[in-house]
């Protein structure tokens, strides 16, 4: 049996000693500030980051990985007699899955699966992890697709926007309606429907966050108890962890990962965005 080669995209929002702690080879989308460009959390931290997103009057462009990379990366580990298992940021919001398969389409080998995750950030990240998990205790390739494959279809990413200041510079609303939401503290909770980020509800204030999360997962949560749960936060640290201690009061959930939003997601939420990531039933 051919050893295997978990890779995922810096979408994951996995910090990269943790990646490699698992055995996960991680691939850097990019992020612009003007001309100048910096690979996620490669020669920018998550820091220096959110300190120039403030400073930036416009929104930061993000780059997908692009086939010639993706050849250069997958043709490394081919090489070296890898099987790789490659599980992207969804394609709902990033053109880099379909980069990678125009690089396994060109490289021509039969040793590269692609995988769409549907999803973004630590629930994606919970996805890679398991595969990762799953390959250190030996699994086949076949074993490792199928829970993939499983998860995939079962991962909840539920998450509030902190700033509407970043929808607005995004163009998802406008400047009225972020100014008037500042001002009340409405909050968006957006979702991902088949990879897709859609809108959910609308809540005032932190308190109100918290408790709709507390709901949706009691409502779509699958032996809650039992998982390993993801939250994420950009800037906003404290709330997190209140988010954190309010679900292992709740459902006595033992295990977290924990992550800042990188530059690439945090281009797109900004500050004081919080998600919270599990299996449905």
């Amino acid at each position: 049996m051919k050893k295997i080669k978990i890779i995922a995209d810096s979408g994951c929002d996995f910090e990269r000693d943790y990646a490699e702690e698992l055995g996960i080879h991680i691939i850097p989308l990019t992020v612009s500030f003007g001309e100048e460009e910096y690979f996620d959390r490669v020669n920018i931290t998550t820091e220096e980051f959110y300190s120039k997103l403030k400073a930036y009057k416009d929104m930061p462009k993000t780059s997908q990985i692009n086939p010639a990379r993706f050849i250069e990366e997958f043709k490394r580990f081919l090489d070296e007699g890898y099987h790789i298992i490659y599980i992207s940021l969804s394609s709902g919001i990033s053109g880099t899955y379909q980069s990678a398969v125009i690089a396994k389409e060109e490289l021509e080998s039969q040793d590269i699966d692609v995988i769409d995750s549907k999803g973004a950030s630590v629930g994606y990240g919970l996805i890679v992890r398991e595969a990762a998990l799953l390959n250190k205790n030996g699994k086949t390739r076949d074993e490792i697709i199928e829970r993939v494959n499983y998860m995939r279809e079962r991962m909840e990413y539920i998450f509030a926007v902190g700033n509407l200041d970043m929808l607005k510079r995004g163009g998802r609303i406008s400047g009225t309606k972020a100014v008037i939401g500042n001002l009340l503290n409405i909050k968006p909770i957006m979702q991902f429907e088949d990879g897709k980020i859609v809108p959910y509800d609308k809540v005032r204030g932190e308190k109100a966050i918290i408790k709709k999360m507390i709901e949706t997962m009691k409502e779509r949560g699958f032996e809650i108890d039992k998982q390993v749960i993801g939250l994420n936060y950009s800037r906003n640290y404290d709330f997190c962890m209140q988010i954190k201690e309010e679900i292992e009061k709740t459902f006595g959930v033992k295990e977290f990962i924990v992550s800042e939003i990188g530059p690439v997601i945090g281009s797109h939420v900004g500050e004081g965005t919080n998600a919270v990531f599990f299996m449905r039933k």
